[in-house]
């Protein structure tokens, strides 16, 4: 792999103005291959919600700009992916015209519901000067209606490892027969692909517009530049926290038991270790985490506590390494299932955060429903066929420092809600009721986040299958220095008030009503503590 740090190096010096410049017009071109997409997709979950993401890379394949669009869990989890085609594809190889397509869950975002698309690109005097890559959600990728219950990968979908989907412009007509023929709902499938396929020519003609405007015949020293300033800026930051070893525990819902997560920080000479050791091992469910998502939320929550400001690119992920021992539930052994993989991946961060708490305790906050709700529906209407539909719900987020948490808030994720109108127009939901969940924030000097209740029917008539993927129904979200816990959540069924086990599937009768309660957010410090 090439080298990851440029700090032995000294880069061509640009001048400050000319840089920032450069800098926005970087993130301004990743932001408008999102829009593309996200304009282009057919399906909510990718152009109302957002689960997706969209990144610059050098010809080198050293990740440059994100979109401010996109979850860190696609966006982190590919910073890595050009190294791989460029393992793969020597660049004297790789033609104008050819795009990359892999859901690879080990190499990308760690499940096979996500898809990444590479483009290269190339000048006019056929140069490879760069790549666009974007990864996004599909509803649909054969295998198993989604749950935790499949006993392997490959009962989760089609897997498809790095592979060109278009060879010197020309579309691979197999492995697009091989696709439609494979999923339950082609239409959407094919045509969020060809929106990623969009999404990256638009960012591929605003690189070379740039590239053109500044006189620069590739991103090489541009990109150097950044990158060194990103890596020394975030080395200096860290060396503002104690040297030390800090260290956390953290319970989560599992499948059928607890999830216990461990992590031992080694803070010191501008470098940050992650150690993951001592957490469940892998599970023989789905929620297990591959180690490149789980590094995606480590390098995510210690930007958040300790360098918001400074540009995530190959630079900010130079000082952090991250370990978790092979056949654990943070690092699973191919072929593990890993469908459900966010319900404990996004416990990280409130466990990176929670390790840090005594050296920051100003700028981390307490645990919050962390887990986004995942709730699949799936079943037969008439004349239109069968249908499938995701909902994803969000909880409280976790009180901070100064403030309340946020309520109804995707955090980790950022994934955004999709509205009650939106949900009805495109699916046989009915919303009968959404409203905040009084009273579920943790108690506290300031009060956590408070979660969501919604109650939902399916409109077909029929019996349809229902999925939901959740977290902190059994454990929480835990306060921090004596702030109370959040509200947990619940999944009821009316009229009998059944509460239903969740990360399974379940068959149900028509007209049944569905009530989701999301957990409310912890606490931070005691509730007589003065403000």
């Amino acid at each position: 792999m090439l080298e990851r740090s440029l700090l032995k190096y000294w880069p061509m010096t640009l001048d400050q103005v000319s840089l920032e410049v450069a800098w926005s017009r970087l993130i301004s071109i990743v932001n408008e291959q999102a829009a593309a997409l996200m304009r282009t997709s057919v399906t909510p979950v990718v152009r109302e919600a957002g689960d997706l993401s969209a990144c610059l890379y050098d010809a080198r394949g050293r990740m440059l700009a994100q979109a401010t669009t996109g979850t860190p869990g696609h966006i982190n989890s590919i910073s890595d992916i050009v190294f791989e085609v460029l393992r793969r594809y020597p660049p004297e190889t790789i033609r104008p015209g050819d795009i990359f397509i892999t859901n690879d869950a080990w190499l990308t975002s760690g499940q096979l519901n996500d898809l990444t698309v590479i483009t290269p690109v190339f000048d006019r005097s056929g140069t490879l000067v760069g790549f666009l890559a974007n990864c996004c959600h599909h509803y649909d990728v054969g295998g198993r209606i989604r749950s935790a219950e499949a006993r392997d990968v490959f009962e989760e979908g089609l897997y498809i490892p790095l592979l060109k989907l278009y060879e010197a412009g020309e579309p691979n007509e197999t492995l697009f027969a091989m696709l439609k023929g494979n999923v339950r709902h082609p239409e959407l499938v094919l045509g969020d692909l060809e929106a990623q396929v969009a999404g990256n020519e638009v960012g591929g003609a605003a690189l070379l517009g740039l590239l053109e405007e500044l006189g620069l015949e590739g991103l090489g020293p541009l990109a150097d530049e950044i990158i060194f300033r990103s890596e020394r800026a975030f080395r200096e930051r860290i060396s503002l926290v104690p040297a030390g070893t800090y260290q956390a525990e953290l319970y989560g819902d599992g499948y059928d038991e607890p999830i216990h997560l461990r992590v031992r920080l080694e803070v010191g000479d501008g470098e940050v270790v992650a150690d993951f050791s001592g957490s469940s091992p892998q599970s023989r469910y789905g929620i297990n985490v591959v180690l490149n998502y789980t590094r995606a939320y480590t390098v995510f929550a210690l930007k958040c506590a300790l360098a918001p400001d400074i540009p995530n690119n190959a630079g900010f992920f130079a000082p952090i390494k991250v370990r978790a021992p092979e056949g654990s539930i943070l690092n699973p052994v191919r072929p593990a299932p890993v469908s459900a993989r966010a319900t404990v991946g996004h416990l990280i961060p409130s466990l990176i955060f929670r390790a840090l708490a005594p050296a920051v305790p100003d700028r981390v906050m307490a645990a919050g429903a962390d887990g986004l709700w995942i709730i699949h529906f799936y079943g037969e209407r008439d004349a239109k066929g069968p249908f499938s539909f995701t909902l994803m719900l969000s909880g409280g987020m976790g009180a901070r420092p100064n403030k309340d948490g946020l309520s109804a808030t995707a955090f980790p994720s950022g994934i955004s809600g999709v509205s009650a109108e939106v949900v009805e127009a495109t699916s046989p939901l009915l919303i009968l009721e959404k409203e905040l969940r009084e009273g579920s924030g943790g108690a506290g000097r300031h009060r956590g986040g408070l979660g969501q209740r919604l109650r939902v029917r399916v409109r077909t008539g029929k019996p349809f299958w229902f999925a939901p993927i959740t977290q902190r129904v059994h454990h929480p979200a835990p306060g921090l220095f004596g702030g109370g816990d959040g509200a947990p959540g619940r999944v009821v069924l009316l009229p009998d008030g059944e509460e239903l086990r969740t990360k399974q599937q379940r068959l149900l009768d028509p007209g049944v009503e569905i009530v989701l309660e999301t957990p409310g957010g912890g606490g931070y410090g005691p509730a007589d503590a003065p403000g």
